[in-house]
């Protein structure tokens, strides 16, 4: 194994994706520009940032100059796991005299770090190569359970909710909304289909909704606490 540089961080143990197709035993690799960050962003999923570190800032010009895109790698416990999404910037929003910005950003698909180098020769940004993890089915059998308990969950919290059970990769969609940790939110991310999301989402619901209830009806019964109660008499 080759000696560990402190300024590489290189995942030997884990091999590069491959395509889908059994005879094409190509890896999807690609070199991204990376923005580590404490936060999870799902394929679909708009992001809005405000650049104002000068490594980024140069990381972002350049993405705008030259019609790139770039990765975040989600940053857990002052780690980088392994997993991220490529990013595209679809719109710079605010440009600051100062040369902060506002930009717009869109999830496009997700990615496995396969190295990672911090900073980037001749740059002030990190960066690395990755593996492109193969988009699933956008649908799944499963969407009908768990919209239903998205729907238990947001009347028990009094919120309204316009999720349907064909939307593509639903997943993704609720997926910050739901109260997961952003440990789960990652774990979520390295699931490569959607009926595995989806299971995942309704076992958390699961676990979720009785407590959820079971805090509704404290609230109800501090609510009625000195309250007049008109009670049924008892029967002996």
């Amino acid at each position: 194994m080759p000696k560990h540089n402190p300024e590489t961080f290189v995942f030997w143990n884990q091999m590069p994706f491959l395509t889908k197709n059994p005879y094409l035993f190509v890896a999807m690799e690609k070199t991204l520009s990376l923005f580590p960050l404490n936060l999870i962003v799902y394929p679909g999923e708009d992001l809005n940032l405000h650049i104002f570190e000068p490594r980024y800032r140069q990381l972002i010009n350049e993405c705008l100059d030259e019609e790139r895109t770039f990765g975040i790698p989600a940053f857990i416990n002052n780690k980088l796991p392994g997993y991220g999404t490529e990013m595209h910037v679809t719109t710079l929003h605010k440009r600051y005299p100062d040369g902060r910005m506002d930009i717009k950003s869109k999830g496009l698909g997700v990615f496995k770090l396969v190295n990672f180098e911090n900073p980037i020769p001749g740059k002030l940004y990190a960066g690395g190569e990755v593996a492109l993890v193969p988009p699933g089915d956008s649908y799944s059998a499963h969407a009908s359970a768990l919209t239903e308990r998205l729907e238990r969950l947001y009347n028990l919290l009094q919120i309204e909710t316009d999720y349907s059970a064909t939307s593509e990769n639903l997943s993704y969609k609720v997926a910050h909304k739901v109260g997961l940790s952003i440990e789960q939110e990652y774990e979520l991310l390295t699931l490569e289909t959607e009926a595995e999301r989806q299971l995942f989402l309704i076992q958390h619901l699961n676990n979720v909704l009785p407590v959820v209830s079971d805090m509704e009806r404290t609230k109800q019964r501090i609510r009625m606490n000195g309250h007049f109660k008109n009670l049924d008499p008892l029967n002996f």
